[in-house]
């Protein structure tokens, strides 16, 4: 797929953001499960993207979402999830971690902006700490309301 090349290993997007910071390029990063993609996620990763010159999306591995969410998840596979974040307009790339958080990977890339969701304190946020040592800053992005998994996956059963 033409997506693939979006899709990265953790070295690859180690190695990617290091040359496009040198470049002068605004990394922004955000991170999730995004099991079943709806608008609440489309409206994040376009103010994320908004925020600088290339995003970068961490997506929670199938593992780590198990772990998060309980057995019955995912939804859909690590594979389908990523392909699908990297067919949209705003996600320059998607890199799959198998951790609980973020933590690591973003200690690696090392972006200028960390991007949550309204979900999130500012006090709270993975990575936050790492971020800002560098000079660097977290936004906090208003959910869009009435939207989230859960509630259409709530919604599914009731049907």
């Amino acid at each position: 797929m033409l997506c693939d090349r979006k899709i990265l290993t953790r070295t690859e997007a180690v190695a990617r953001t290091t040359v496009l910071k040198k470049d002068g390029k605004i990394i922004v990063f955000t991170n999730g499960c995004f099991d079943i993609l709806h608008v609440g996620h489309i409206d994040l990763l376009e103010k994320a993207k908004s925020r600088g010159d290339v995003l970068i999306v961490g997506l929670n591995s199938d593992e780590s979402v198990r772990c998060l969410k309980g057995e019955k998840r995912p939804i859909n596979s690590e594979k389908d999830r990523a392909e699908v974040l990297a067919a949209l307009e705003s996600v320059d790339f998607v890199v799959i971690f198998p951790e609980d958080t973020p933590a690591e990977i973003i200690a690696e890339i090392r972006p200028q902006i960390l991007v949550k969701g309204g979900d999130y304190h500012i006090g709270n946020i993975v990575g936050r700490e790492t971020v800002e040592s560098d000079g660097g800053r977290v936004v906090v992005i208003p959910l869009y309301e009435g939207k989230s998994t859960t509630g259409l996956i709530e919604k599914i059963k009731e049907m």
